[in-house]
């Protein structure tokens, strides 16, 4: 499960999913697209609905990476161990694990849950520029992969000051969002 609000979904994010996929015991990468984190402000996030059709348009050709909105139908904030529980309820012939950064090691122990996160789900995780996470626990895995920074933030400003933001999106992730003016 990788959770995040894609605002928009970039390569950094499919490089790491990637990775996870082709690199580890997972078979397969769900995105999962979160209508609001609950450490984050809404207030900059595109229509939940955008988000997911650029995921899916981000994934279209790519058969190991599925996306979900399933958080679009529970409470608002949603919180991670909600919606693993539900989806391990819904699935019950799959084990769910979570893709995080290492720098959300740093904080892990403010989510809700978190023990039993690490207890019955696990962690895989992926290096962040700048952290260097130490997380001593059996069902945590660091995954050796590519220092991504490339963040979401700095596509949004460059869509809305009219810079390229080409080999940064997928193409048809790029096209999605001119032809909306999203970000503008």
């Amino acid at each position: 499960m990788f959770f995040g609000s894609f605002n928009p979904i970039h390569i950094g994010h499919l490089i790491i999913a990637n990775i996870m996929q082709d690199q580890t015991d997972l078979d397969e990468v769900w995105f999962v697209v979160s209508p609001q984190n609950p450490f984050k402000k809404q207030q900059s996030l595109l229509h939940e609905f955008d988000r997911l059709r650029m995921v899916e348009l981000a994934i279209a050709d790519h058969f190991h990476f599925r996306a979900t909105d399933v958080e679009f139908h529970m409470p608002r904030p949603s919180y991670t161990i909600d919606t693993l529980t539900l989806l391990s309820e819904k699935f019950p012939n799959h084990t769910f694990k979570l893709i995080v950064g290492g720098d959300n090691l740093t904080h892990f122990h403010k989510w809700k849950n978190h023990e039993v996160i690490l207890a019955e789900y696990g962690l895989y995780v992926y290096p962040r520029p700048g952290e260097n996470p130490s997380f001593d626990h059996p069902n945590v895995h660091f995954v050796e992969a590519p220092l991504m920074d490339i963040s979401a933030t700095f596509i949004r400003n460059a869509v809305k000051t009219g810079h390229s933001v080409k080999y940064l999106l997928p193409d048809a992730v790029e096209g999605y969002i001119m032809d909306r003016k999203l970000f503008v």
